[in-house]
Formats: C-alpha cells, structure tokens, sequence
C-alpha cells in the first residue's frame, strides 16, 4: 500500500524547526491543541496530523502496517519540504515515531515518547477490539476510550472536556480504527530500539492504564541509547491533554535543548 496524504494543520513561523504531532489511537489533530501556542510562541513551527484511518485523513481499506503509518509521516514531510524535523507522539503517534527513528533516522531530529510502547498486549485484545468497531461503530468504545486517556477526577471535575474526547473517538471511521487496532496488535518494536540514534524523551502518566510507566515506558527509555524518562504524576493516556503544562515543558526543553546542540 502507498502512502496517503494526511491531514494537517500547520502552526508557526514559516522558517521555524519544525515540530510534527503525531496522536492517540482515536483521536484526531484537536488533541494537540494545547500544545500549539507554546510551541509557536517559542518559534516552533507545529505540524499536526491525522493518522489515516483518522480525523479528515483518508481510510484506505485495511490491513495497514506500522511501515504505511511511517511512510505517511515522511510523505507529509516530504510534501511540506521539511528535510528533518523533530517527532512528538503519543500512544499510535509513538510507536510510528519510534518506528521512524528506527527506519528514517536522516529526517529524525528528535524523538519524544508519550504514553506508549514499543510492544502493546495481549493481541487478542485488539483483535476483539477492532472486531467491536466493525460491528457496532466508534461509539460503542469511545465511553471506555476516555477513561483510560483521562483519570476519574479529572473526569469528574470537568464533564464538558471528557464528553469532547468522547465524541472524538465516536467520530472516527469504525474501519480506520479496527485496522489501526490491528497495527498494534501485530507490532513488536523492543529489539530495534537501540537501532533508534535520535535524542530521545519518553514522558509517561504515573496514572496511565493502557501504558504503565514500568511496563511500558521504562523498557523504551531503557532500549534506546541515551533516553530519559519522566513521569508526570496525576496523568492517565492522554498526559499531554489533562496535563497540559507538565507535558509541554517536558516537550519544549528537550526540543530547546537539541535546537541548541
């Protein structure tokens, strides 16, 4: 399968080090938005996308693999003309940078690691996952969806931004999410991670469910040469969205950092 040209919304200055932002399985490039003006106001220039299958990307029929999802992040920089940038993902967005780092390491200036994992079990989950999705929509999964990307109180304390994430995940094409379920389930990514060369932070969600920091981001940070590890206390799945400061100044100095370098 060739790669497909993805939706993207581009923030910044014009000659700014270029930032790509990659998502979550189920979201679309709004899960980014409180990222955006911080990176800009420090003269990044922020490229969101929607992971195909996503948003107001394509959804090509299915199987997709790991490699489609990479080469359509360096299709989406090859068409912004963008030699290297630096790769920021969360959950599916991580595991495609990671895969990046692996197999485009020139166009990688800097990886960081949200809430995600290099190998994300047991399969069969997925597959009975993506087999929900075809046959009942997004929706039947989007309520379980937010209670992993948000803990309870945060849930608790603000229903309007909760019900916003629902509906994201309810939006996405039942076909799109089924066969993105079925990347993860057939990816194993933790011997080619001391292939990855780029400058790597792994931040994590001391309260994350899908991916425990222990089980999941420590053995990347451990596998890639040279990665650090954070974990933001009070963050389930979606850290960079419930918290949003912590994450981007996590982000923004280690991009600032390797600007400088």
């Amino acid at each position: 399968m060739g790669a497909v040209q993805l939706h993207r919304v581009v923030d910044g200055p014009a000659d700014g080090p270029v930032v790509v932002l990659g998502g979550s399985l189920g979201s679309d490039l709004r899960m980014w938005e409180p990222q955006v003006a911080p990176l800009v106001e420090r003269g990044f220039r922020a490229v969101r996308y929607d992971t195909r299958g996503h948003g107001a990307s394509p959804v090509p029929p299915g199987p997709y693999e790991l490699d489609d999802l990479g080469a359509d992040v360096l299709a989406l920089l090859d068409d912004l003309g963008v030699a290297r940038a630096h790769l920021v993902g969360l959950s599916l967005g991580g595991m495609t940078g990671m895969w990046l780092g692996v197999h485009a390491p020139d166009r990688v200036a800097s990886l960081v690691l949200c809430c995600t994992s290099a190998k994300l079990g047991p399969p069969e989950m997925w597959a009975e996952r993506a087999r929900t999705v075809r046959a009942e929509g997004t929706a039947a999964i989007a309520a379980a969806g937010v209670s992993r990307w948000l803990t309870p109180g945060y849930i608790e304390r603000h229903p309007d931004r909760a019900e916003f994430l629902r509906a994201m995940i309810a939006a996405v094409p039942a076909a799109g999410y089924a066969a993105c379920c079925e990347v993860i389930e057939r990816m194993d990514q933790l011997d080619s991670l001391p292939k990855i060369s780029a400058p790597t932070l792994v931040i994590a969600g001391a309260e994350d469910p899908a991916t425990a920091p222990e089980e999941h981001a420590r053995p990347i940070a451990e596998g890639i040469p040279g990665a650090r590890l954070e974990v933001v206390a009070g963050a389930a799945h979606l850290g960079s969205y419930e918290r949003p400061a912590e994450f981007t100044r996590l982000i923004l100095d280690h991009l600032d950092h390797w600007e400088r370098t």
